[in-house]
C-alpha cells in the first residue's frame, strides 16, 4: 500500500511540481490550498504525513500544524516554508523538519522516507519538548548546495 502524503501550498504551480515528483516516487498525494482543507482532509482520510507551507489563506500554517497535531499526534509533519526565521518555532513545535525554499528534492525524499519509518514514541517525545531527532534543511548560500543539518534536540 502506498504512503499518502498530504501536500499544503497555497501556490498551484508548488502543488503541482511537488504532486509529480511525490507521485513520481510512489506516494499518493492528497494536494490542497488552505488550512481549513488540510485540517478536513486529514480528519476524513488517513495520512501518513504531511507537508505543510506557512504562508497559507484562511488558516496559517502555525495554526494548522496545531489543528493537525491535536487531531492525530503521531502524524509526522515537515515544515516547507520560504518564511525566514523559523528554526526555533518549528524546533519548539515539535515539527519533524523544517525544510526551507527552494527545495532540495532528493534531500526532502530522504527527509519523507525517515520521517515515515520513526517510531511514533520519538514523534510523541519531539511534540512534547523531550530530546530526539528534528531535520533541518535551510536554503541559506552559506550551506553548501544539497547539504542538510540533522539537530539533537536537547530538552
Amino acid at each position: 500500500m502506498k504512503n499518502r502524503l498530504l501536500l499544503v501550498d497555497d501556490d498551484p504551480a508548488v502543488r503541482e511540481s511537488l504532486t509529480n515528483v511525490l507521485v513520481g516516487e510512489g506516494y499518493e498525494v492528497v494536494p490542497v490550498a488552505n488550512g481549513i482543507e488540510a485540517t478536513d482532509a486529514a480528519a476524513s482520510q488517513h495520512v501518513d504525513l504531511v507537508l505543510l507551507d506557512l504562508n497559507l489563506p484562511k488558516r496559517n500554517g502555525w495554526d494548522t500544524f496545531e489543528s493537525l497535531t491535536r487531531q492525530n499526534p503521531r502524524l509526522p509533519v515537515i515544515i516547507i516554508t520560504a518564511r525566514p526565521n523559523q528554526l526555533f518555532p518549528a524546533l519548539a513545535a515539535g515539527v519533524g523538519a523544517l525544510m526551507e525554499k527552494p527545495l532540495d528534492f532528493p534531500k526532502l525524499l530522504q527527509t519523507i522516507s525517515n520521517l515515515l519509518s520513526e517510531p511514533d514514541e520519538a514523534r510523541l517525545a519531539r511534540l512534547v519538548g523531550k530530546p530526539g531527532e528534528f531535520h533541518y534543511m535551510p536554503a541559506s548560500p552559506s550551506v553548501e548546495q544539497g547539504t542538510g543539518v540533522r539537530l539533537m534536540r536537547d530538552a
